[in-house]
Parts: C-alpha cells; sequence; structure tokens
C-alpha cells in the first residue's frame, strides 16, 4: 500500500462516488493557488434525518493539511469504505472528508512508498506557518487567507460538524490525540488500537508539552488565559482553524500517526537530569542549524537564480524553518524548563530538534541539486548522516501504511462514538 497522489485520491474517490450514486457524493469545494481542486467526498447518513432530508449530524475529517504527511488520503479513503459497510457511525449523521487540504504542497512533497528516513527527506517539503491552511489564520490577517483556508473555513460554516477530525502524522516516534474539548473515555479505545497495531503511544508529545492529558497520549489544547509551558508554536493554536467549529459548538480532534515507530517516545520512567538534556539538545539544535544557515548564505548573494515555483517555495521553507530556531533553543535552555519530566517528554524534545535542522536541510539540498550548486555534495553527505543518526537513536522500525490508516480509522471512528456518549450522559 502505497501514499496517494492528490490527483490518485481524485480519481479513487470519483470511482466510489459512481459506484454508489445513492450513498456517495463528490464535489469540489475550492480551489488552490496552484488551481487545484479541493475535493470533498460525502457518505450520506442513514436512519432519521430533518424534513429537509439533511442528516442531524455532520463529521468532517480533513487530510493533507500538511504536505508531508501524506497517510491522511489513503484513511479518509478507507474510512469512506468502511461507513458503507458499516452504517452505525451513519445514524443520522453525515460523513464528509476533505480528500487533501494543500495539493500544491503535497504535489511538492512526494514519498510514495519511503524505504528510509533518508529516502522520506529526499523529496521532503513542509511549507511556512502562513502557507499551510490549518495555521494561515493564527499568523495572516484575514485579507491575506490563502484560498485553501477559505475553503475549509467555508465548508466548516457550511456543515457545522459536531465533530472535526483533522489527520496529521509524524515521521518517527508515537501515535497521540489533540483535542479542542476534551471526549471523556477516548483514551481507552486509542491506547488498545496503538496496542494491537504495535504503534507507541507518545506519552509526551513536544506538541503538547505542558498541556491537561485526560490519558497517556491524548492532551486538550489549554483554553484562553492559560500558558502551556513548553508548546512551542509560534502560532495562536486557538487562531486555527480547529478552533473554528467552535462556532457551532463542534470540537476538533487531532489524530497523528508515525511512519516510523519508537518505543523511546512511550517511556513514562522519571527522567534522571531534564533540565541538563535540555541545555545539551539546545545546544546541538543551534550547531546544526547554524550549518544549515552557513549553506544557505551562500546562495544569497545576487539577483535570485531561483525562478522556478518549487525552489521558491523550499526556500521559504528553509527560512521559516531557519527563523524559528533561535527562540525554540532559548525555551529549551532558559530557566522555564521543568525540573521533572519522564523520559518520553525528552526523547520527543530530541525527535523535534532532530527533524527541524533535518527538513531545513533536506529542502535546501533539493534546491541546490536543482541548481547544481557545488555544496550540494557536502550537504547531501550532512543530510545522510543526520538521518542515518536519527533512525539508530530511536530504533526506528518502519509503520506499514496499511497499518497507519488502519489506526487512524479506528481512532476517528472511537472519537465519534465517544463523544456522542459523552453529549448523551446526564
Amino acid at each position: 500500500m502505497c501514499y496517494p497522489t492528490p490527483h490518485e485520491l481524485g480519481l479513487a474517490a470519483r470511482a466510489l462516488a459512481d459506484e454508489h450514486p445513492g450513498e456517495v457524493r463528490l464535489r469540489q469545494a475550492g480551489t488552490s493557488r496552484a488551481g487545484q481542486p479541493l475535493w470533498v467526498l460525502s457518505v450520506a447518513a442513514v436512519g432519521p434525518v430533518t424534513l429537509a432530508r439533511t442528516p442531524t449530524r455532520n463529521v468532517l475529517v480533513v487530510a493533507g493539511a500538511h504536505a508531508n504527511e501524506p497517510v491522511g488520503g489513503a484513511t479518509v479513503l478507507s474510512l469512506a469504505r468502511r461507513l458503507l459497510h458499516e452504517p452505525a457511525p451513519r445514524s443520522g449523521c453525515g460523513w464528509h472528508f476533505l480528500l487533501c487540504a494543500d495539493p500544491d504542497g503535497a504535489d511538492l512533497h512526494r514519498t510514495p512508498r519511503p524505504y528510509s528516513l533518508l529516502d522520506y527527506h529526499r523529496s521532503f517539503f513542509r511549507p511556512p506557518g502562513p502557507e499551510q491552511p490549518e495555521w494561515a489564520p493564527s499568523l495572516l490577517p484575514p485579507d491575506r487567507l490563502p484560498p485553501e483556508t477559505l475553503a475549509l473555513t467555508a465548508l466548516i460554516d457550511e456543515l457545522r460538524p459536531v465533530l472535526q477530525v483533522s489527520l496529521h502524522a509524524t515521521d518517527l516516534g508515537g501515535s497521540w490525540v489533540q483535542l479542542t474539548r476534551d471526549i471523556p473515555g477516548l483514551a481507552e479505545p486509542f491506547a488498545k488500537s496503538a496496542a494491537e497495531l504495535r504503534i507507541p503511544v507518545e506519552n509526551g508529545a513536544s506538541d503538547a508539552a505542558g498541556w491537561p492529558s485526560p490519558g497517556p497520549g491524548i492532551f486538550v489544547i489549554p483554553q484562553p488565559g492559560s500558558e502551556a509551558a513548553g508548546a512551542f508554536h509560534p502560532e495562536d493554536t486557538r487562531l486555527s482553524t480547529w478552533y473554528h467549529a467552535h462556532r457551532y459548538a463542534g470540537t476538533t480532534a487531532i489524530v497523528e500517526v508515525p511512519m516510523w515507530a519508537s518505543d523511546l517516545v512511550d517511556d513514562p520512567a522519571p527522567h534522571p537530569d531534564p533540565r541538563g538534556a535540555l541545555r545539551m539538545l539546545a545546544g546541538r539544535l543551534r550547531t546544526d542549524a547554524a550549518l544549515v544557515a552557513g549553506v544557505r548564505d551562500m546562495i544569497r548573494p545576487g539577483p535570485p537564480p531561483y525562478e522556478d515555483r518549487a525552489s521558491a517555495a523550499l526556500l521559504r521553507a528553509v527560512d521559516w524553518t531557519l527563523a524559528l530556531i533561535p527562540r525554540i533553543a532559548v525555551e529549551w535552555a532558559g530557566a522555564g524548563a521543568p525540573t521533572e519530566a519522564t523520559a518520553a517528554y525528552i526523547a520527543s524534545i530530541d525527535a523535534f530538534g532532530r527533524r527541524l535542522s533535518l527538513r531545513a536541510a533536506a529542502m535546501l539540498l533539493r534546491v541546490l541539486r536543482a541548481q547544481g550548486h557545488p555544496a550540494a555534495p557536502g550537504l547531501d553527505r550532512l543530510v545522510t548522516g543526520w538521518c542515518e543518526d536519527f533512525a539508530a537513536r530511536f530504533r526506528a522500525r518502519w509503520v506499514p501504511v496499511a497499518t497507519q490508516v488502519e489506526h487512524q480509522s479506528r481512532t476517528v471512528l472511537a472519537t465519534y462514538e465517544r463523544l456522542l456518549a459523552a453529549d448523551r450522559s446526564p
């Protein structure tokens, strides 16, 4: 099983709609910056509906919000097929799948079947924050939002989903779920699925450091007015499209699954020296970033020779990533670093720092190769070494695409079931 491209997703969705014309609908919800269609696949509700023949509830599942996280496309197709054969979740509920929120970015990150971390990074691309559909509202004024964001928020306004699920992935680590509101009881089916599929649960996810955690791997985004110590985001999460569903009393779940698994992120043992470890990781991050920035500086003088869209996008992403690193390193080494932390948390921070520098280097290498730059071989050796060290340090093991899809699918369905159960409880 491979990761499908946006074009392949559209073809598969069209075939599914043609096969089930009374239950499945494919429509265009908007257009990307490069003119690609943004497809929405809908599976109709069964059971009681209103007089207007619309479902009493809607669920919106968003795939492909991050270009380098392609598993979501395969998951939405699998979920749509599953719903056709298991109608219980469709009782009075319409299910809607945005097949790929950023098809332009997905076309720049081409990894149909990576065989190693190095293979994955050879064609790596992740756009800067302001160009990411879900994050853009937290970084840009309303009149500068990209069309992908406008299409997504319009879809939320139309559907008023009781649940929005955003499908994400991490290159190496474990699985976790972020929630905009707590959904009681989700930790149990989530952990059961992860254990059955041999996917570690990321207990100290760096993306959710300091957030309330009602169960292993389940994190609730802090409410307005609270501070999440150690959450290294330049964006305000609450301004993202994840919170747009709150206008209609909806809840958003962000489901992360790893491409390569590491049991180090599932270790609840206390770390012997968290502050010392974070200072060391901050120093390494600064050193690694300086190596990449030094190569980036070699191509600054003179008029830009990078006229093609791909190279320009890659360089914007490199510069965005390098600009984030100094503030992150300061936070890690600062007085606010925790005096107590688990081994899983430190491992997650370790992985986070490695991937920042590695991603910047990998994207820069793509530009250098395209231009035949003399610095390309040296940067290639650096990227290769970092990938090998990353995999070795975390004892990485590949999670088959079908397994990634199964875990995401189970988690989406469990999230909906537990949300309904919570709504029905007195």
